[in-house]
């Protein structure tokens, strides 16, 4: 099968090879699908530059869509046929998604509705899956979301822009955070109600100002380095609450005092490595938004499989608004 992979961290242009791998075989409770699609997400980029080695070469990419091909024992002959986005393909294991098979457990491949195609089904592990636990989580936290104000930070980016759309879906109300006009306008088609241009003027001053002082009662969150301080300014309402999936500094200063005394709370989430029963709910509530045609997709470029090194440069680069995916 034709495939890409590196056998050192570096540089997309200087590791990724493609060529051909031997073909994978279904064991006991897996699926063999023949991959159409490959998505390309941050994390995947960052784990080509630096995470260690464990395997003599990985092929890289966790989410992606395709056909089940073959089953092994134990998996319903019914299957073989059935159209399938997949989670966590290359979490935890060498072999992902960015070749034209994968053999994987046969829950990490999920049914895809015959109205989402295939680029939509490579987005679905990691933006739509964040995105529906994030939402999932802030509704556990403070109830319904009807009448809520939902500060997303990062609202145009891929999990932002579904963040957006599932929220508003929940009856709430999204001020987003963005870097520029063009991801405003993205965002506002999600149903973004108001921009606040983080590079450019105060967040929680902006927010404050847009909530008549009372700041957001939820704030769902891809990078807590900076939020943690946007809350204790103001930005979150008292015993408001942060749903984080992320943070772009590993060390964090959290001023505790403001925090403790508007009694505001946080919970993070690693979408990786949900419980089996968070997955199966987040699996199920996602499953039902793409039969129900209820999402917008954002497919910002699609590569060939030679130009996978093109395709990570393009994420690295992080001024693309909607999913890079490569198509196999």
């Amino acid at each position: 099968m034709k495939a890409a992979w590196y056998t050192q961290n570096g540089e997309a242009q200087d590791v990724i090879q493609v060529g051909n791998l031997p073909m994978p075989s279904p064991q006991a409770g897996e699926v063999l699908v023949r991959l159409a699609t490959s998505g390309v997400n941050p994390s995947d980029v960052k784990s080509r530059r630096a995470r260690p080695l464990t395997d003599p070469l990985v092929v890289p990419h966790s989410d992606g869509a395709g056909v089940i091909e073959a089953v092994g024992e134990g998996v319903q002959a019914s299957r073989v046929g059935q159209r399938v986005w997949v989670w966590n393909g290359q979490w935890q294991r060498p072999m992902g998604t960015c070749a034209q098979y994968i053999t994987l457990p046969q829950a990490q491949a999920v049914a895809l509705p015959e109205g989402t195609d295939f680029a939509a089904g490579a987005c679905m592990g990691i933006p739509g899956l964040t995105a529906v636990q994030a939402v999932i989580l802030a509704e556990r936290l403070t109830g319904d979301l009807r009448g809520q104000t939902v500060l997303v930070s990062g609202a145009s980016s891929a999990v932002g822009h579904y963040i957006t759309q599932m929220v508003c879906l929940a009856g709430g109300r999204v001020i987003g955070t963005v870097g520029s006009e063009a991801k405003a306008a993205h965002a506002q088609a999600a149903g973004m109600e108001a921009a606040v241009y983080y590079k450019t003027e105060s967040v929680p001053e902006r927010v404050r100002a847009l909530t008549q002082g009372r700041g957001a009662e939820i704030l769902i969150d891809m990078d807590f380095s900076t939020t943690a301080r946007w809350a204790a300014e103001g930005a979150l309402a008292p015993h408001g609450q942060v749903v984080c999936y992320g943070s772009n500094a590993l060390d964090v200063n959290l001023p505790f005092r403001p925090w403790l005394f508007q009694s505001m709370g946080v919970k993070f989430f690693l979408v990786y490595d949900l419980t089996s029963a968070d997955r199966k709910i987040a699996v199920s509530r996602l499953s039902d938004l793409l039969a129900n045609h209820q999402l917008q997709h954002s497919i910002a470029a699609r590569f060939s499989l030679d130009q996978v090194a093109q395709a990570h440069q393009m994420v690295e680069a992080g001024q693309t608004v909607g999913n890079v995916v490569v198509d196999l």
